[in-house]
């Protein structure tokens, strides 16, 4: 080893074959002095090491780990830690095809930068930048100025309390990185050395920390998933990112940042309400890159990937079906194949319309507990007065409807013809109390239709869908700060073939792209399961209707929700079989 010290090189000779001949180990012989500059000279500088004499020859097999294990030390980011390292060998065709640096940056096809301030993301850029082979996708990039983002860049925590670094001496926080894609289909479009990819990926993926560039140890570590992002990934995998699909950093001013301690062994940051806050601030941030990331990774499954039918199952016996009347001769063999085919379908649909219903009263449960609480709680304020005997009787009256009106949506219910005014009139009941919690006013504009009608359908699916688009709707009147926060409910017939219940409100109106909405486990909505719209969809389809999202001006609706979200339930006048 040689390095410089003032004006003289440290020079160490180890002879590792002298160890066996030695009893002790203060026995060996080493080789240590002081000598004038031979290696680093005039102002240079460093560290030189030199192996000689290994044990075996190195294969090229070696050669290419040791060159992926070296290059796994690099930092994307620059920082006064990062160093970069240049790989020479005599055999250049033994590293033929490894990544470099640059190119492990190139790979990414997603990259985000963001500025935290306050309570908002007041900077944002998020760029897909689809690989040369990648012919029909188009590269895209969205910035804080597109319309439908705006409406998110405030910042809110699970239950929709709002996220607020001002609270604390946190400052600007700054939020960039690059996001991969793992799949094999997918790299095998332009990556050569996989194995290097995801190796780099597996030791440096993560959130790093940074102050003025000093890295704040050991956020980003394999071993310290600070934002868990492994428990976020855990129920929508295909969803999350999760720590070896991205390589990130999160960097803060020394100064403004004060309030975020540092811990004595320099491991991280004091846990207290800032730094809880900073967490949650650039949780928020990295879910709304994820919307994004979401939008353009499924559209690389759908030209790159395996595309996933509708309904699978019911596609795939109706081939099975066609193939069998096309090559088998005998009828009776075909009779038999064809009943066993039936009844495979006939329990498929059985199956999947009682896991539909199920789904729905699971995603019911929180608002159930929730409306039970508050009946309660006011119950209990008012058995502690005295003379109330009549609204304790009113309360336990209303308490044990809203009870019967909460077993609708677990209860096996047919289909059949149903007043959809009655229908709603149930959905409106089963969440009065969060109306009058969020002070939402409710415009029952169905009271006026005229026309009589009635709409063939399982009322506990209809009704559990209502609600799920109510809650939605109140959700987004809380974030978007409304004032006066409305919510109106109609029955229509102005949609041709349609008899549709409309539920419009005076919100925000739809933070992502409408054909984005009624995919499974997509939400705007900081850690939403993204399930609710999804699965009202499945619900309509499975009544031979359609969940419809339209223009202002599709149906009769006052100005005042032109900007908000409409949704409608649209039932056809002849169901189809």
């Amino acid at each position: 080893m040689k390095c410089r010290t003032a004006s003289k090189e440290i020079y160490l000779k180890i002879d590792w074959n002298v160890f066996g001949d030695s009893r002790y180990l203060d026995e060996v012989p080493i080789e240590i002095y002081e000598r004038y500059p031979e290696v680093f000279t005039g102002n240079k500088t460093g560290t030189k090491i030199v192996i000689q004499n290994l044990k075996k020859p190195w294969t090229r097999g070696m050669v290419r780990e040791t060159y992926r294990a070296l290059n796994s030390l690099c930092s994307p980011f620059d920082s006064p830690e990062s160093f970069r390292i240049n790989f020479e060998i005599d055999r250049k065709d033994w590293i033929e095809g490894l990544l470099s640096w640059e190119e492990i940056m190139e790979y990414a096809l997603f990259r985000f930068e963001c500025e935290i301030e306050g309570g908002y993301i007041k900077k944002f850029r998020y760029k897909f930048t689809p690989w040369p082979a990648m012919k029909k996708l188009q590269p895209k990039e969205i910035t804080e100025e597109d319309e439908k983002l705006k409406k998110l860049l405030k910042m809110v925590g699970e239950k929709g309390e709002p996220i607020d670094l001002s609270k604390f001496k946190i400052g600007k926080v700054k939020f960039e990185g690059l996001i991969f894609d793992r799949a094999a289909r997918i790299l095998s479009l332009g990556v050569q050395d996989k194995k290097g990819l995801k190796d780099y990926l597996n030791r440096n993926g993560g959130i790093r920390v940074y102050r003025d560039g000093i890295r704040v140890y050991d956020y980003g570590e394999q071993e310290n998933d600070w934002l868990s992002l492994g428990m976020r990934r855990i129920n929508v995998p295909t969803k999350r990112i999760s720590n070896n699909l991205i390589i990130s950093a999160v960097s803060l001013n020394r100064i403004e940042s004060d309030e975020l301690h540092e811990k004595t062994n320099r491991e991280g940051f004091i846990e207290n309400e800032a730094y809880l806050t900073f967490k949650e601030a650039v949780l928020y941030a990295l879910h709304i890159v994820e919307n994004q990331r979401n939008i353009d990774k499924d559209k690389i499954r759908m030209f790159y990937g395996s595309t996933p039918r509708t309904e699978p199952v019911i596609s795939g016996i109706e081939e099975l079906k066609k193939i069998v009347e096309k090559k088998i001769k005998d009828d009776d063999l075909k009779k038999e194949i064809g009943n066993y085919l039936n009844r495979i379908e006939k329990d498929y649909r059985f199956i999947n319309e009682t896991l539909l219903r199920l789904a729905g009263a699971g995603l019911g449960l929180s608002v159930v507990v929730h409306e039970f609480e508050k009946a309660l709680d006011e119950l209990n304020k008012v058995i502690d007065k005295e003379d109330v005997s009549d609204r304790i009787v009113s309360l336990v009256k209303h308490l044990s409807q809203l009870l019967e009106g909460y077993t609708l949506i677990i209860r096996s219910s047919e289909k059949k013809l149903w007043d959809p005014e009655k229908i709603i009139d149930q959905a409106i009941f089963n969440v009065e109390f969060r109306f009058q919690a969020h002070k939402i006013k409710i415009i029952k504009d169905y009271l006026n239709f005229k026309g009589g009608v009635k709409v063939e359908c399982a009322r506990n699916l209809i009704v559990n869908t209502l609600m799920n688009l109510m809650d939605n709707s109140i959700w987004w009147l809380d974030y978007g700060g409304i004032n006066e926060k409305k919510i109106l409910i109609s029955i229509s017939e102005e949609l041709p073939g349609f008899i549709s219940i409309v539920i419009a409100d005076n919100g925000p109106g739809f933070a992502l792209p409408i054909e984005e909405i009624t995919k499974p486990f997509v939400s705007a909505k900081p850690d939403g399961m993204g399930l609710g719209l999804h699965i009202a969809n499945e619900v309509m389809q499975a009544h031979g209707g359609e969940l419809i999202f339209p223009e202002w001006g599709d149906f009769t609706i006052p100005e005042e929700f032109k900007n908000g979200a409409i949704v409608a339930l649209g039932f056809r006048k002849e169901v189809k079989k």
